[in-house]
């Protein structure tokens, strides 16, 4: 039997989300990869149990996360009914609609009956009668702001989630939802936008800017860059990476150019005593703007590496230049592009 380690609040810093009474874990755990059918079940349940050791009390998952869709809900609701059973006053567990779930009209995008639904199913899947935080996970051109944003309020009202969220809006359309949920009573309490060292969409666009002026809170997703941000890639493409299948990657994001400047930004952690992934993580969360880094894991040491970021949080304006000369000249930004953002228009 395992029992949670006594010690564990000592060994985490925890954020105020935004203007919220609500605190979040420095690095929480996202279960978007490696916790769907694909992964034994005893691995899932040492990734949580190694996050909840080292004081993250924050899951992150949303309806299609797997394989396949719906998959991780399950898995976790399995972990919270034996591993974590009575425990769920310590934990901050959220999910999301807004990407293709099930077929036909109603079962992607930020209709209210899209949303309302996929909420209850998260629920019925992980066993619960609420979730903390409850997000639209991408903003839908051709649905009105104002019945999302309705939905979100009904969702919270209703009992079903205790906060609201939004995910991967531009500075433009956080702005305006966040006035809209104001206005209902339910304030939006955090942004869950991508953002790296090397990929930076969220500082160009001024969505930073917009949540410290809305006073909303804000974790992190991709801060590894899907994983070029750590030792993975140093010494070229590993043969059973996605990546040596993918001719497109092996020219875009994992050129030539784009690795020695990877490498480059490798020599500076090694210099500051940490691995890439932690300087990375300790990157974003410089200057407590970011109230959380959203880190994904395969193995639960990976988890226990990713909290060593905490130990060396602090950089000089020295290192900062010089992570911002190789971090610019990669240029990778996965996200940047706004109707990538907005998703495009359907017909």
């Amino acid at each position: 039997m395992w029992t949670p380690a006594d010690d564990r609040y000592e060994k985490m810093d925890y954020r105020r989300t935004g203007r919220s009474g609500l605190k979040l874990p420095a690095i929480s755990l996202g279960l978007w990869h490696n916790f769907g059918g694909d992964t034994p079940h005893e691995i899932k349940r040492d990734m949580c149990r190694t996050a909840f050791d080292l004081g993250i009390t924050h899951f992150d998952l949303a309806n299609n996360y797997g394989p396949p869709p719906g998959s991780a809900e399950t898995a976790f609701g399995e972990i919270l009914r034996t591993d974590f059973h009575g425990l769920r006053d310590e934990l901050v567990i959220s999910s999301k609609a807004g990407y293709g779930m099930w077929p036909g009209p109603y079962g992607e995008w930020g209709s209210r009956k899209y949303l309302v639904s996929s909420c209850d199913q998260s629920l019925k899947r992980m066993g619960l009668d609420y979730v903390d935080i409850f997000y639209s996970h991408r903003f839908d051109p051709d649905t009105p702001l104002e019945e999302t944003m309705q939905a979100l309020d009904y969702i919270v009202r209703s009992g079903r989630a205790l906060y609201a969220g939004i995910s991967s809006y531009n500075s433009q359309r956080t702005r305006e939802a966040a006035e809209i949920l104001r206005q209902l009573g339910t304030p939006c309490l955090i942004h869950q936008p991508s953002y790296s060292m090397i990929n930076r969409w969220v500082e160009e666009d001024g969505l930073l800017d917009t949540l410290d002026d809305e006073g909303i809170g804000s974790i992190v997703f991709s801060p590894l860059a899907q994983g070029m941000l750590t030792g993975k890639y140093l010494g070229g493409i590993p043969d059973d990476s996605r990546a040596a299948q993918d001719k497109s990657l092996q020219t875009g994001f994992l050129s030539e150019r784009n690795l020695a400047n990877i490498r480059g930004l490798n020599e500076i952690a090694k210099r500051r005593g940490q691995t890439l992934a932690q300087m990375a993580l300790a990157w974003v969360l410089r200057g407590g703007r970011v109230t959380s880094a959203l880190i994904g894991a395969s193995r639960p040491q990976q988890i226990v590496d990713c909290v060593g970021a905490l130990d060396t949080p602090d950089f000089t304006e020295a290192e900062l230049s010089e992570i911002d000369a190789f971090a610019h000249d990669a240029n990778i930004n996965l996200w940047a592009a706004s109707a990538e953002r907005e998703g495009p228009k359907r017909k």
